[in-house]
């Protein structure tokens, strides 16, 4: 024993040398769930050695997020040291950090979070640790625009889930692989479970109609049975799968013939019975439509009472923007409504309700696409003055600056008296023929200059009537600034071939819908025979009108299906999450007096 003892001695420090260096010891441990309040693990942290005041704040600041208190969750965090932390607990400090950032709408802090080294070893944690990250990994690529990635991550934690928690993930899948634009989704090569998720977007989004949607979705169960998708369809292809068994057949159009929106109220109903017309010429089956006048209503209660009394499936309707802030304040509402007009921003709606409208924030957002598109990067906007126009240039600087682009100036349109003085202004011309008349006093005799304009504005985006529009390209010429390009919503165009005016505008490209940009659209052609004004401004009314119909019975496939756009006749038709139709338009500009269409793609 006495020679054996020194080998002993050895083995029995290997031992403790092998334990000393395992995974676990080196890995470190999570922080405990505490059962005491925040302040109290907070004071116990300000009392305890380093090692402990940091696993106790890592659990205060939990507690904190979890309180939905994202700024005292950080202002926690702030005093841990995360280098001097053990692997476990830099991955749930760095966890807890990526929801912070992502609660407080910043995906980018959130990714740098999550890169930190510690995630290697992320495998080695409990389930639900490994659960938590992920999910805030995948959170963090939706928000930065990385669905399939997002997806990917999503379907790689679905294993690990049960319960609710499994349903949401798998809802989740679908949403993200379903908002994918057609080309995306494609085979992912080599991951099963993805490359059948992709499959069956790209399936469902192939099919137009409800039926053949219905159809798809059936063969590809057939083809993929042991798929989790086939085993549980999502939420929304059950849906759409109910409708296709039950076909819309009966809408009511909810519209004014009376008043000042009579005139507006009769081209949106010419242009929906126009379009129910030609689908029934082409086969399509038959629709019952009734007609309510809003005019006349006691009620909204009464309307639905009696759609409800009718069998009415859809109301398409109402057109007073005082009637559909009525319909939103509303939880819900007992028969689905398609509203010609749109509620306030921001206002809570009920589910029921859809909106539809010639929005002109749909037009100042396209100009801040095609801009940015064509290159351009720093802006000055005029509008008009009011609430109108204070709403265009909201909604063009928004989607401006969220494209990265830099807005030197936005204001009010001035009078055409003050317009030559505005522009002169904005463009710093004054400051030119300042300097010129300094050089001049300096030299004591004339001197031969043309004023310049500033150099860092790229383009003049412009909401105007035609007559205001009228005056800035020549004003614009007048003050040697003739050169900058000027993009302007459909408002300046009246579709009246007024030659002079024309050639006002000329060089100006604005978006418009595909109805006045295209003479020989059949049901153009067939409107126009009986009611020819359709060729002018009101076109864009009948075009809405038309396109109501297009959606009425594809109201409930755009919410399946949240990247599917219809091609309308007042634009590209999508539906954002708020339930609110948004357009995109073709382009155009006015060469020699005429409207000359724009390619699809970017100007070179």
């Amino acid at each position: 024993m006495a020679r054996l003892r020194p080998l002993l001695t050895l083995g029995l420090v290997a031992l403790l040398t092998a334990c000393a260096s395992s995974p676990s010891s080196t890995l470190g441990e999570l922080p405990r769930t505490p059962q005491t309040t925040t302040q109290q693990l907070l004071q116990q942290a300000d009392q305890s050695d380093p090692a402990k005041a940091a696993e106790l704040r890592l659990a205060a600041a939990d507690q904190s997020l979890a309180k939905g208190e994202t700024a005292r969750a950080r202002g926690i965090l702030e005093q841990v040291p995360l280098d001097n932390l053990k692997p476990a607990q830099q991955i749930f400090a760095s966890t807890l950090l990526a929801e912070i950032a992502l609660s407080e709408g910043q995906p980018q802090q959130a990714q740098q979070a999550l890169a930190h080294p510690a995630f290697e070893r992320l495998g080695e944690l409990p389930v639900d640790q490994q659960i938590r990250s992920q999910t805030a990994r995948a959170r963090m690529l939706e928000a930065n625009g990385q669905m399939l990635a997002a997806a990917r991550e999503r379907i790689f934690t679905a294993p690990l889930l049960s319960g609710t928690a499994a349903k949401e993930n798998h809802e989740a899948i679908w949403a993200l692989l379903s908002a994918l634009p057609a080309g995306e989704s494609q085979g992912a090569g080599g991951d099963t479970d993805l490359d059948g998720w992709l499959s069956l977007a790209a399936a469902v989004k192939q099919a137009g109609t409800l039926a053949q949607q219905q159809r798809a979705i059936d063969s590809w169960v057939a083809q993929h049975p042991q798929h989790p998708a086939a085993k549980q369809l999502p939420a929304a292809l059950e849906q759409l799968r109910q409708l296709a068994d039950q076909p819309l057949t009966h809408v009511a159009l909810l519209l004014p013939m009376q008043g000042q929106l009579a005139s507006v109220a009769q081209a949106l109903r010419d242009g929906f019975l126009a379009a129910h017309l030609q689908a029934q010429q082409a086969g399509a089956a038959d629709l019952r439509i009734e007609l309510y006048d809003s005019s006349r209503i006691s009620s909204l209660d009464a309307v639905y009472q009696q759609a409800q009394t009718d069998g009415v499936q859809l109301i398409i309707g109402p057109l007073e923007k005082d009637l559909v802030r009525q319909l939103s304040e509303r939880e819900r509402l007992p028969i689905t409504t398609l509203a010609l007009n749109y509620s306030d921003a921001g206002q809570n709606t009920p589910p029921q309700l859809f909106q539809f409208g010639l929005a002109a924030e749909d037009e100042a957002r396209e100009v801040a696409r095609r801009a940015w598109a064509d290159g351009h990067r720093r802006a000055i906007a005029l509008a008009p003055r009011g609430e109108w126009g204070a709403r265009i240039l909201a909604a063009f600087r928004q989607s401006w600056e969220d494209a990265g682009g830099t807005l030197v100036a936005a204001e009010p349109l001035a009078e055409p008296v003050e317009l030559a003085n505005q522009i002169a202004a904005l463009l710093q011309l004054r400051n030119s023929e300042s300097r010129a008349q300094s050089v001049q006093n300096t030299l004591g005799k004339d001197v031969s200059s043309q004023p310049t304009r500033r150099q860092d504005v790229d383009f003049i985006f412009l909401a105007a009537t035609p007559q205001q529009a009228q005056q800035v390209r020549p004003t614009l010429i007048f003050q040697y600034a003739g050169d900058i390009p000027v993009y302007a919503t459909s408002h300046l165009h009246a579709a009246n071939q007024n030659r002079t005016q024309y050639l006002d505008l000329d060089g100006i490209r604005f978006a418009e819908t595909p109805w006045l940009l295209d003479p020989q659209l059949p049901l153009r052609q067939q409107i126009e025979r009986q009611w020819p004004q359709a060729a002018g401004s009101l076109g864009r009314l009948y075009a809405m009108g038309a396109d109501a119909y297009l959606l009425a019975p594809r109201l409930n496939q755009l919410l399946a299906l949240p990247n599917t756009q219809l091609d309308g006749l007042s634009g590209t038709l999508s539906l954002n999450p708020q339930q609110r139709i948004e357009r995109q338009l073709p382009w155009a500009q006015f060469r020699d007096g005429q409207v000359e269409r724009l390619p699809l793609n970017p100007l070179p």
